[in-house]
């Protein structure tokens, strides 16, 4: 179903997303403000916080981040939402914060920093340990990053970890899952560099299981690639994770690219039982670049890119088995 829209007329990419005191919380992300579709564009960063307290609410701005930034990775714990990494225009971080909702305030309080600077990354908690894979350090960057951090919510002090990485390529925009007590890897894009020195995506179709005591192991691989798809993936009853849109790479090439059709919306299922793929359906959406964040029975993605180089500020929840 069709949550209320974020009230900003373009929406966000790569928002932090979460919940706290019950409250969804949605703050930060980038657009393209003025001229979209030139060889050169204008990004905007942001530090806006806004919250729904109820499905059939009103979201309201709540208050800021302490800077403006997206691309991070935010994950919902107990404690509230951890905010770890992102990029603005300059360049990367390595900060992490806790983002929570506070009697009625958007209260932000600095934790341990990522081991390097990390952004287009994705993360997920399994148990009480916060896992964190793969980005990009700096914004030009044309090698992706082959990390593998952990955070263990009960330690004191808080510390980031490095674990060994799955035994497969460096990537940035993968998908994270979790499932029977394990960190899933899916897709992503590798980076190399063009004959310009830019960064070229090669779009990614394979899949990794951690479990922790036991290590990594690869997977079967996804029926296409789904770069920047909604992450984490969506759990699915006791065995299954779905995988909604993403890029799969086909249409980099689109032109004239305002006329772009938008992403695959197929929506891919993995069985980890079985380690099987399947199709599962079709999102009611187009999505790249979006959290997923679980939050009354149901799998809420706020906001995202409905295509390439324009953003929405529609808000879906998917219904939880």
């Amino acid at each position: 179903m069709k949550l209320p829209s974020i009230p900003d007329a373009e929406g966000f990419a790569a928002a932090f997303a979460g919940v706290s005191d019950q409250a969804l919380l949605v703050g930060g992300g980038a657009n393209i403000t003025g001229e979209k579709w030139g060889e050169t564009f204008q990004k905007t960063w942001y530090d806006s916080v806004f919250v729904l307290e109820k499905p059939d609410g009103v979201w309201r701005l709540a208050g800021t981040l302490p800077r403006s930034i997206g691309y991070g990775v935010s994950i919902t714990t107990r404690e509230g939402i951890f905010c770890i990494g992102g990029s603005d225009a300059k360049g990367h971080f390595a900060e992490v914060f806790k983002m929570e909702w506070r009697d009625g305030k958007v209260v932000t309080t600095a934790l341990p920093g990522l081991p390097k600077p990390c952004a287009n990354a994705c993360g997920a908690l399994v148990g009480k340990t916060i896992y964190v894979a793969g980005g990009i350090e700096t914004p030009t960057a044309t090698t992706a990053l082959k990390n593998f951090w952990k955070l263990e919510l009960d330690a004191r002090p808080m510390e980031w970890a490095e674990l060994k990485p799955w035994p497969g390529p460096e990537r940035m925009l993968a998908v994270a899952g979790v499932q029977d007590k394990s960190f899933f890897l899916f897709s992503g894009a590798k980076l190399t560099a063009g004959k310009d020195g830019k960064p070229v995506r090669e779009y990614l179709r394979d899949a990794y299981r951690y479990t922790p005591g036991y290590g990594w192991k690869r997977i079967a691989d996804l029926p296409r690639a789904a770069v920047a798809a909604p992450s984490p993936a969506i759990a699915k009853g006791n065995s299954q994770l779905q995988v909604a849109s993403g890029d799969d790479g086909t249409k980099i090439d689109f032109q004239p690219v305002e006329k772009h059709p938008g992403f695959p919306r197929d929506v891919l299922a993995y069985d980890v039982v079985t380690d099987k793929w399947s199709v599962a359906g079709e999102a009611p959406f187009s999505r790249a670049t979006a959290p997923t964040v679980m939050w009354k029975g149901y799998a809420v993605v706020p906001n995202g890119e409905a295509r390439p180089r324009v953003r929405t500020p529609e808000v879906w929840a998917l219904k939880q088995e």
